[in-house]
């Protein structure tokens, strides 16, 4: 194997690292780490622990040992130059004698960036980019949006039919996606920090809004539960049941639901309310994400994904990009991002 590939194939295992800690360490990113000795073989593999814990790149040059000396490290995320909880990581960079850096994506946090300048001042080789694409659209995807907006990043996820509708016109929409689908729906669960679904949702179709397992079980790592809105919901309501921990937020104005959830750490959120919610957040333009599960399904009527979102013409309406296309089971996952995300 070459040098590059060899350092891609560290690289993606930083990103898989990052992956797995996802939703455990906000407010803080998500990174991953990989230190390669001097021959190129792994030598250590970290990760971010929760706030107050080490970083990736502890971790990685922790599980190295003296085999670091010399070596190559791969970091999803530039190295932090900063005192915060937990000291510099380009300290424990510099002490263990690594001799090359490679980064994917800079650090936009004023606060933290700077690593690269400094580790180059200190004599080290410093690369950034490597599979940057990758890491910006994957785990590090709603910490980067949150370090840059200073809002929590809102993905919209929605399941329809061809023909657009979320529920039948009684109103039942179980199941409309297939079983492939929800799994996957439940893996992202376990992943973000917080559900939001509003009153109306929570009275009419009663959610648990938990992370379950297939086998039903709830998953070991819960998000927060967020019920927005003013008015009341019954008090057998499954968001209740104690399962996870569950906030009220009266108001469906997005700016004050993310502006409250940010105060608590909130960095991921999905969005999993009714047509009017997501409309209130299209037209505020605070979706940043559409993860859309559509199937292969016709109803005729029924409500359809998205209520009033503030568009009256064709040439007001909200542009995306699609950024992937898959299936899932038998269903077709799309993912897509605001177009002005892609122009600046």
């Amino acid at each position: 194997m070459d040098n590059d590939s060899r350092l891609e194939q560290a690289m993606l295992a930083a990103i898989s690292a990052s992956a797995r800690v996802r939703g455990t360490t906000s407010p803080n990113p998500p990174v991953g780490a990989v230190v390669l000795d001097v021959a190129g073989a792994v030598a250590g593999v970290g990760a971010t622990q929760p706030p107050g814990g080490p970083h990736a790149e502890v971790l990685a040059l922790r599980a190295a040992g003296d085999r670091a000396r010399g070596g190559t490290a791969l970091v999803t995320l530039e190295p932090c130059a900063h005192e915060g909880r937990t000291p510099p990581c380009t300290d424990a960079l510099l002490r263990a004698g690594i001799s090359e850096v490679h980064f994917a994506v800079a650090d936009p946090n004023p606060a933290a960036s700077g690593g690269a300048a400094v580790l180059r001042a200190a004599g080290v080789r410093v690369e950034s980019g490597l599979l940057a694409e990758q890491v910006a659209t994957g785990p590090l995807r709603a910490w980067l949006h949150y370090a840059r907006t200073a809002r929590p990043h809102v993905t919209w996820k929605y399941a329809a039919t061809l023909d657009g509708r979320v529920a039948a016109a009684d109103g039942t929409s179980r199941w409309i996606s297939g079983e492939q689908s929800r799994a996957e729906v439940h893996e992202l669960r376990a992943a973000v920090d917080a559900i939001i679904a509003g009153t109306g949702t929570v009275r009419t179709d009663d959610p648990q809004l938990t992370a379950r397992t297939p086998d039903g079980g709830l998953a070991g790592r819960q998000p927060l539960r967020v019920v927005v809105g003013a008015s009341e919901i019954p008090a057998t309501s499954r968001v209740l049941d104690g399962a996870a921990e569950t906030v009220r937020i009266p108001s469906h104005d997005p700016d004050t639901v993310l502006a409250t959830l940010a105060a608590r750490g909130v960095v991921d959120i999905l969005l999993e309310g009714g047509p009017r919610l997501a409309g209130a957040f299209a037209e505020a333009g605070r979706i940043d994400r559409i993860l859309a599960y559509v199937a292969p399904v016709l109803l005729g009527s029924g409500p359809a994904a998205l209520d009033e979102a503030g568009v009256s013409t064709i040439t007001g309406a909200h542009r995306w990009t699609v950024e992937g296309v898959t299936m899932s089971g038998g269903d077709v996952r799309i993912s897509a991002v605001p177009a002005r995300v892609l122009r600046r």
